[in-house]
């Protein structure tokens, strides 16, 4: 085989990718080192990377503002609590969808994932109106509810469950196990993968979600993070330095649990498309 060729192709894929990750990563390195210098040095130049003093001072004031550590907690209680249920509702309904049989299956799976194609925007103001109607406004409940079912994790998991062996479905089956003990203890184990990929998508989604928190919740005390960075400045003035810092605290757990399970997401993605 003549590899003449293959050297210098190697070399260009190696150069794209890493021209990619710079690309990628200068941003978040130059928010978290910004958070390390002064607000004279931040306002000095925008071409000086690294700061003439490295100083946590911009770090322990963010930190010590009571605004922040609370939007960071209520942030961080209610993706745990959005994560966990997107994962119990997306999953069962992606079984039914995948393994059981009932009337007006194929309408109902139509229903489900139709809102893929629907502008965000027009399902933002629809479900801000329910949830009016409702009275949900200002309520940790109103962050969580209307996101759960996922027509995308739905579409995800259900691939990975079409994918499954009907064998040992079947025989679990001829052995008098239910329907929910094959789900819990065949289906659920099996898919690690799958849910870590839905897992860190919910966590993700609502982390970062900004429009629907300034919709639908007006009290201090339930502030989402993002809504907190935007409202920054006209609340505490032009103090970059401080909003590098909390910008980077606010990515930090999103980047760690990236890290953590960034083979069970490729590992994920890959089963889910197995055929």
């Amino acid at each position: 085989m003549n590899r003449s060729w293959y050297a210098p192709r190697r070399l260009v894929s190696y150069l794209l990718v890493a021209g990619i990750a710079v690309t990628a990563l200068f941003p978040l390195a130059w928010m978290a080192i910004s958070g390390f210098k002064s607000q004279a040095e931040v306002l000095r130049s925008p071409f000086q990377f690294f700061p003439d003093v490295w100083q946590l001072e911009n770090y322990r004031l963010i930190l010590a503002d009571p605004p922040f550590v609370r939007a960071m907690a209520i942030t961080f209680a209610g993706a745990v609590i959005f994560t966990v249920a997107s994962l119990v509702v997306n999953a069962m309904a992606a079984y039914a969808f995948a393994r059981l049989d009932f009337a007006g299956k194929p309408l109902w799976w139509i229903v489900c994932i139709t809102p893929m194609f629907v502008p965000a925007m027009a399902i933002l103001l629809t479900s801000f109106v329910v949830v009016s109607k409702l009275g949900m406004l200002d309520t940790l409940a109103v962050l969580i509810i209307p996101g759960v079912a996922s027509s995308a994790q739905m579409f995800f998991l259900r691939q990975f469950y079409l994918n499954m062996p009907a064998a040992v479905e079947e025989a679990a089956l001829i052995d008098g196990a239910t329907r929910w003990q094959i789900f819990l203890q065949i289906f659920v184990p099996q898919s690690l993968g799958p849910f870590v990929v839905v897992g860190i998508a919910s966590f993700l989604a609502y982390w970062n979600s900004y429009v629907w928190p300034v919709l639908v919740v007006s009290n201090p005390d339930l502030t989402q993070i993002m809504q907190y960075l935007a409202t920054f400045r006209s609340a505490r003035g032009n103090e970059w330095g401080m909003l590098m810092a909390g910008s980077t605290l606010a990515a930090l757990p999103t980047i760690v649990l990236v890290l953590i399970f960034q083979r069970y997401i490729v590992n994920g993605v890959r089963l889910a498309g197995i055929k």
